[in-house]
Parts: C-alpha cells; structure tokens; sequence
C-alpha cells in the first residue's frame, strides 16, 4: 500500500505531524496499533506500507505493532476554561506545525496550555468538515502531550511513538476539549497521556506517548 504524508500535514517545516503520520498508520493497519516513529517523516513522497512497517524506499520510516490503550482519563476540563488556558506558542520551532503551529491559518489551532489548579494541559478543538476522520484525532492527540510533559521549550521533545484510542469520530462544529496531563519520566524519555473529550463530556479519543529529549 502507498501513504503519501501531504506537506500541509507537516510538524517541522521538512517533515510530517507526528500525530498525524501515526493515524495514517493506524489506519491503514485497521486494527488498534502502536506506531514507532524511526526518522522523520518526508513530505510529498511516496511511501511504501507492507502491513506493520512505513518506507522509504529502504529507509524505515514507521513501525507498527497491535497494541490497546490502557488508561483512565482525568476529568474533562470545560470549554470555556480551555479557552482560557490555551496559549499559542510564539517560541516554538514548529511554528507551522498541522496541529500546533501559530502560524497556520489551515491547520487544527490547538494551543494547550496549563490549567489553574490541575496538573494537566488543555485547548479547545472545533473540527471543521474536513477533520472528521480518525487521522485527524490522532493528530489533535499528538503535540498536547509534548506540553503536558513538562519539558520547557517545544522542541526540546520529539514524538517517539503514539498509540490511540479512537472510539467515535466528533461532529463538525462540535466544542471538543483536548486534555494532555504527565505520565513519568526517565532521563530524556517523557511519557503523557492526552484525552479529546466531545461536548458532552464523553471520551472521543484517547492516546498514550512517548516523548524523547534528543541528545
């Protein structure tokens, strides 16, 4: 099977959103999956997927293994107080990033920043028509776990490896709240959590990720 990551998807200006490569993944092995990201991912090329492995050419780009989400959410955080929270990140090196980037007028706008009086992290996320597949969860699942962490300053993490729960996909124009919150931490690997919730409250998606410093 051929995946091609398009450069409106890109992370860093060179290469593809984690999140996003990860769901591209995910959905084409049509079973719940881990995705290891191997080397970032290009943009605008061709690449080859043989059922558990991404390509290029013989560089290997992505791995997949089955894999299940096993984690208890925290409590959702409102709408209006993910408004408060959420901070664009003008510092960032990505600031073109899909999901993150302050500099993108077409991409998902989800600035997570902390919340009074709880250890977790949270933005607000309005999908348009054009973000209702499960790709586009798995991306608005993805940089909120980088500012969940804890680690000062966006790029000094890199998203390592990404599983998710998608357990419906959100309606367009649905007020939904994505929460990240710390999961451990051991030398450079960082681990959170993060949690898009639907208007009512309910669990949308749910992701486990790590998180690497790079030396």
């Amino acid at each position: 099977m051929q995946l091609v990551i398009e450069r409106r998807f890109r992370g860093p200006r060179g290469s593809g959103n984690g999140g996003y490569t990860c769901g591209l993944v995910a959905s084409a092995a049509r079973e719940p999956v881990e995705v290891t990201l191997r080397v970032p991912p290009p943009l605008d090329t061709p690449l080859h997927f043989d059922g558990s492995s991404l390509w290029d050419g013989e560089t290997l780009v992505a791995e997949a293994r089955p894999s299940r989400v096993e984690l208890d959410p925290p409590e959702p955080v409102s709408f209006e107080k993910a408004l408060h929270a959420a901070r664009p990140d003008v510092d960032s090196p990505f600031p073109e990033c899909f999901v993150c980037g302050h500099a993108r007028a077409d991409g998902l706008g989800i600035f997570a920043g902390p919340v009074a009086g709880r250890d977790v992290v949270a933005a607000p996320w309005v999908p348009d028509a054009g973000q209702t597949e499960p790709v586009f969860v798995w991306a608005a699942l993805d940089c909120p776990g980088a500012y969940a962490t804890g680690v000062p300053g966006r790029g000094t993490v890199v998203l390592a490896r990404l599983a998710a729960d998608v357990r419906r996909m959100p309606i367009v124009g649905e007020r939904c709240v994505v929460v990240g919150w710390p999961l451990g931490s051991e030398g450079r690997k960082h681990e959170a959590g993060t949690a898009l919730f639907g208007e009512d409250g309910d669990v949308v998606g749910l992701a486990r990720a790590l998180w690497i410093e790079p030396r």
